[in-house]
């Protein structure tokens, strides 16, 4: 099987439509013999991505959530901390990894999104 590379340019476009269509271009929805148990995904680089647009009060108000495992282990940040630490990439990244399928096939489709 060969993988496509596509890529999409990011600048003024809304976070949540763009995750949509990278996590559909990774799952392989589009190609005529997809399948869902088979990861037969396109290799997708998103240009431009700080320049992408997020509406709303979301950067102040969206919280990620997380949980250590361990008691009082529950930590929470905006999307402003993080957009500070680590870039719009990694908003984008969550976006994404949260539309595709919760099974094995989740993390070998996650590695094929890159950023320019």
């Amino acid at each position: 099987m060969k993988r496509e590379t596509k890529t999409i340019d990011a600048k003024d476009r809304v976070l949540g439509r763009l995750a949509v269509e990278i996590a559909l271009l990774l799952r392989g929805k589009g190609k005529p013999d997809f399948a869902p148990n088979k990861d037969i995904g396109d290799i997708v680089v998103v240009e431009n991505v700080n320049e992408m647009k997020v509406t709303g009060k979301k950067l102040k108000d969206k919280l990620y959530k997380s949980h250590t495992g361990w008691p009082g282990g529950f930590k929470q940040k905006t999307m402003q901390q993080i957009v500070e630490k680590k870039g719009f990439q990694e908003v984008l990244r969550r976006a994404v990894y949260g539309m595709l399928p919760k099974n094995k096939l989740r993390q070998e489709q996650i590695k094929r999104l890159k950023f320019k």
